[in-house]
């Protein structure tokens, strides 16, 4: 999958949390994540957080330390 459809998908993720009342939105995507994208992508994702991608929605900056880290193989 390319960097850029990982990108779009974090922040429609982002997106949608941010408008819906109760949890903290910045928790929910890193949950999300964690619990629903393979390890390949989220260390995609958190290769573009830590190369300073300036597309990522800044509450998916803000979820990437919680985001479960993929094991090394």
């Amino acid at each position: 999958m390319s960097d850029d459809k990982l990108i779009r998908m974090a922040n429609q993720i982002a997106a949608n949390l941010a408008v819906r009342p109760g949890d903290e939105p910045v928790a929910g995507v890193a949950q999300h994540i964690s619990d629903y994208w393979d390890p390949r992508m989220r260390a995609a994702l958190l290769a573009r957080v830590a190369a300073g991608d300036p597309g990522l929605h800044p509450m998916v900056i803000a979820a990437a330390p919680l985001i479960r880290r993929p094991s090394a193989a």
